[in-house]
């Protein structure tokens, strides 16, 4: 048998994932112009968009209107160029009204740059042109972020609008002083707390550069690389296909940052052999998307969700970054553990050895692909250098080493199409953070994150387990349906607030809202990761959905745990402590393991089930005593289960 590599996948692929990122992420489902024309167009515009983004981060960006105005104006051009009004709008050319949407568009950006120095200096009392600009923009805004996600952010958005200008007539809490159409624009056009925020100003310089770096990376076969190792690593153990799936979607979720996107790209090859192997239509789905889901809690990269928090919370991306490492590992330690005990028990075997690639041969064919990697990381935590500096060499570096060997080496064309590719990629995240700048500047303007914590706390009644779980529930609402970045920056707006005024280190807090923001993509009934891959899969989506919310159990508790316990963020503590609460957040996650799969040596009853899963609560706080109850819970569960899988073998040999 020829060895198993990701270039043996089906024929039609390629089209299944078309289908699939077209059905469960809207932003993936766009033109394909059959006339040469537009097609150059297209492409040339997405080279020269990129060019200026990477450029700028060398040698410096515009000020900060003048910036931000001219990438929103860039994506929302490319919005109204590649995304159709409707389904039966024309999807082989463009439309005339199309054309006009994306030369005002760009009037905008024509408006902020020429009266630049007035436009500012109008800050607080803007004039009707600016009123009329500004509401030009937020119409654009509006409409873009329909026609790539649908309805959900635009719905949320318009809420938002509604409630800046009847808020005066509200009653208890949520009443403010109310603000006038003029007041709104100004906040959400000319200040920087609105469309021209934070959220724009990750998009136009963090987020737009690291979706380069991972296209690029894409371009040289990074991607078949990660799947080629795990398979190298994991694939002969048992299981094998399942934990393959979990290793290669972590790694490449990290750098990518859409879970659906993951989904289809490793699910594809991930999920066949995962059936193969013997597990359910449903388990492999729920593997491929609960593991790509974690990609984007995973260091490095996080899918650029490290650096938003990073310009969020005002502290150095490092520090992010190594926060977030052991709770990512917990959470896939998760999964993992429950692969092993669920191959375990169904005694389901990995692929035999000869039919996999070699360790070595992976690395002395791609492993050169790690080095763009690992000098991305010293540049970020070791230099000094600021992340966009770091980011442009990182993909400076990325095109100098894949030149090193034939297998991966880019030609100037492929390149030029990785910068392409990168922009139709970005178009889609940094839209949605320009319309969760509307949202966001009401909030600021009219005190509702403020209003929205205290509700909370209220509710919770300052318990703070309560009050957690509070804003948990509105996390995954919130997240529901949204990418993954605007979900974050949406509930830590919102519900961050109301730990940080629980004495939570705002660190913490904000990593809470993160991981449950994330959850909405595999949590029911809005499960789009999850329906991904049951799309791959063939098995029942709701069930995909419940199965994903079962094998993520851990990384539903994880956050809970480093709450208690801000030693797992590594939060004022010292390598004694951060050891200890690490070697017993281990223990609780394999317990959570034990009582979701109800299995160890041997199937385990209702009563041992409910004692692994006690026993993993008590882990969760550092208090020693409580750890020491669950060690003894552990070791008294490993005894029965060693004691009773002795018997069952026993019973299984054939009397002479």
């Amino acid at each position: 048998m020829a060895k198993i590599t990701l270039d043996e996948m089906n024929p039609n692929m390629k089209a299944k994932q078309e289908e699939l990122l077209g059905k469960f992420e809207k932003e993936s489902k766009t033109r394909t112009f059959d006339h040469v024309l537009l097609v150059k167009l297209v492409y040339y515009l997405t080279i020269g968009i990129a060019l200026y983004h990477f450029i700028t981060s060398f040698i410096g960006y515009p000020a900060t209107h003048l910036h931000r105005s001219l990438h929103v104006a860039m994506m929302l051009f490319m919005t109204f160029f590649l995304y159709p009004l409707s389904k039966k709008a024309p999807r082989k050319t463009i439309p005339w009204y199309d054309i006009l949407f994306a030369l005002l568009s760009v009037s905008v950006a024509v408006y902020v740059w020429v009266d630049y120095i007035n436009f500012i200096n109008r800050m607080g009392s803007p004039n009707t042109m600016d009123v009329v600009m500004g509401t030009i923009l937020i119409v654009l805004v509006l409409e873009s972020s329909r026609r790539i996600s649908g309805w959900p952010l635009v719905v949320l958005s318009l809420a938002f609008l509604l409630y800046g200008l009847v808020g005066r007539n509200l009653p208890g809490i949520f009443m403010h002083r109310g603000y006038n159409w003029r007041a709104l624009v100004n906040h959400i056009f000319i200040n920087t707390e609105g469309i021209y925020g934070t959220s724009v100003d990750v998009a136009a310089s963090y987020i737009f550069l690291f979706i380069m770096f991972g296209t690029v990376m894409n371009k040289c076969g990074m991607g078949r690389f990660f799947n080629d190792l795990a398979l190298a690593f994991a694939g002969s153990t048992k299981g094998g296909p399942a934990k393959v799936a979990v290793i290669a979607s972590g790694f490449l979720g990290s750098i990518n940052g859409s879970a659906v996107a993951n989904v289809v790209t490793t699910g594809t090859f991930t999920i066949p052999l995962m059936k193969k192997t013997g597990y359910s239509k449903e388990f492999a789905g729920a593997v491929e998307s609960s593991a790509s889901v974690g990609g984007q809690l995973l260091p490095p990269i996080m899918g650029a969700a490290a650096f938003i928090m990073a310009e969020m919370l005002g502290v150095k991306y490092g520090t992010i970054v190594i926060s977030a490492t052991i709770p990512a590992l917990l959470y896939y330690l998760g999964i993992l553990v429950q692969v092993q005990l669920r191959a375990s028990k169904k005694n389901l075997q990995g692929i035999p050895k000869e039919d996999l690639p070699k360790v070595g041969d992976v690395m002395r064919e791609r492993g050169h692909l790690l080095i763009p990697i690992a000098f991305l990381l010293y540049m970020l935590l070791f230099s000094g250098a600021t992340v966009i500096f770091s980011a442009f060499w990182a993909i400076v570096a990325t095109i100098v080493v894949s030149m090193t060997r034939k297998s991966t080496r880019m030609t100037f064309t492929q390149i030029l199409d990785a910068f392409s590719e990168g922009t139709r990629s970005v178009v889609s995240v940094a839209v949605a953070c320009a319309v969760v700048g509307i949202i966001i500047g009401v909030v600021s303007l009219t005190g509702f994150g403020l209003n929205m914590a205290n509700a909370i706390i209220q509710l919770g009644q300052s318990n703070l387990m309560l009050t957690l779980l509070l804003t948990m529930v509105t996390c995954m609402i919130l997240g529901m349906g949204l990418p993954s970045i605007p979900a974050y920056l949406i509930t830590a707006t919102m519900a961050a607030p109301a730990l940080v005024k629980l004495g939570i280190p705002p660190l913490a807090a904000h990593m809470f809202v993160f991981y449950f923001a994330m959850f909405a993509n595999i949590t029911p009934p809005v499960a789009l990761a999850s329906f991904a891959a049951a799309g791959l899969s063939g098995g029942d989506p709701m069930k995909t959905g419940l199965q994903s919310v079962k094998l993520s159990l851990a990384g539903f508790i994880v956050p809970y745990m480093f709450i208690y316990n801000t030693a797992l963020l590594l939060i004022d503590t010292t390598p004694f402590i951060a050891i200890r609460v690490s070697i017993t957040a281990v223990i609780g996650v394999c317990m959570i393991g034990m009582a979701t799969e109800g299995y160890l040596f041997t199937n385990m009853n209702n009563i041992l089930r409910i004692l692994a899963f006690a026993g993993a609560l008590l882990l969760i706080t550092a208090n020693v005593v409580q750890d020491a109850i669950g060690l003894t819970l552990l070791v008294v569960i490993v005894l029965y289960q060693r004691h009773a899988g002795k018997k069952v073998k026993q019973n299984a040999v054939p009397q002479a």
